[in-house]
């Protein structure tokens, strides 16, 4: 029987009496009434290839393709600092920087899935967590003047910030990003101020990875604004790691979270992760929702 158990933290929940390769419909909508309140959920002791993996995902929304390459049509992206042949299985380095999936394209991200198949270790200590900011919690807290005074504005998010950030500041041997990867992600410019369509509360959707602007703010002041947003959103107050299992599944909520991979492992301390990035081609959706809206009137 399905359950869900709050972690108690600022952030999360354990949903209990699940397997995620037989969900029925009433299931998914306590999943996705459970993911607007808690933010990230997690599934643990699934069992799931590829294939698995790929079909609960759908259940979402339409799934991004792991890469800029135009070629590439995989459904299902792996994580992992695994060599195999002196090339690595997957990306080493992804999302080592707070950030939210896809914020960068017109059709913003919904849900990250991520499934633990390899966790490191080190003396018996799990490595690799991933860290989360609660963005409900955070516009709550944010002073009343400045909710008025950007009540209205946009902001432009920038995939190539995140990519150069990664080159400069962390290492990265990501090339530099060519005219036609630019091209296939230009900027785009979405509400500083989203309405969760879960919840119907108001978010703070701004991140430091790919937010570049403020766009109704003179340069400057839009600088100096989300100087300040970005270190208001990771106080500690806001904050909450998972630290992964093996067969773990991880489900979060892109609107009204942001995140980071945690790198405290070294290269022979193998973590290996398989990931669906699902875009928001259905929560807007109000059919979508309306099981999820049914169950919030039976609990008032």
């Amino acid at each position: 029987m399905l359950s869900i158990e709050p972690t108690g933290a600022i952030l999360g929940a354990t949903v209990h009496g699940i397997d995620a390769r037989e969900i029925d419909d009433e299931q998914f909508a306590h999943i996705l009434l459970a993911l607007g309140r808690h933010g990230v959920l997690r599934f643990p002791d699934q069992q799931l290839d590829m294939g698995d993996l790929r079909r609960f995902s759908e259940r979402f929304g339409e799934i991004q393709g792991p890469s800029l390459n135009p070629d590439d049509k995989a459904h299902v992206g792996t994580l992992s600092n695994l060599k195999e042949g002196g090339k690595y299985v997957g990306s080493p380095d992804a999302g080592q920087d707070w950030h939210t999936d896809m914020s960068y394209r017109d059709v913003m991200g919904f849900v990250n899935v991520l499934y633990g198949i390899r966790i490191p270790r080190r003396n018996g200590v799990p490595l690799g967590g991933t860290e989360f900011s609660n963005m409900h919690a955070v516009y709550d807290a944010l002073p009343a003047d400045i909710k008025t005074r950007l009540a209205d504005t946009t902001a432009t998010h920038d995939f190539e910030k995140f990519w150069e950030n990664m080159r400069q500041n962390h290492a990265s041997q990501r090339p530099p990003m060519t005219d036609e990867q630019r091209r296939r992600r230009p900027p785009v410019v979405h509400p500083l101020f989203l309405t969760h369509p879960i919840t119907g509360r108001k978010v703070l959707y701004a991140n430091p990875g790919y937010t570049t602007r403020i766009n109704q703010l003179p340069e400057r002041e839009s600088d100096e604004m989300l100087e300040y947003l970005f270190a208001f959103q990771l106080e500690p107050r806001f904050r909450y790691i998972h630290t992964w299992s093996e067969n773990d599944l991880l489900v979060w909520d892109h609107l009204g979270t942001i995140h980071r991979a945690i790198a405290d492992y070294g290269p022979d301390e193998i973590r290996l992760m398989r990931r669906c990035q699902v875009m928001a081609t259905k929560v807007f959706d109000p059919g979508f929702l309306r099981p999820v809206h049914a169950l919030m009137t039976e609990a008032v």
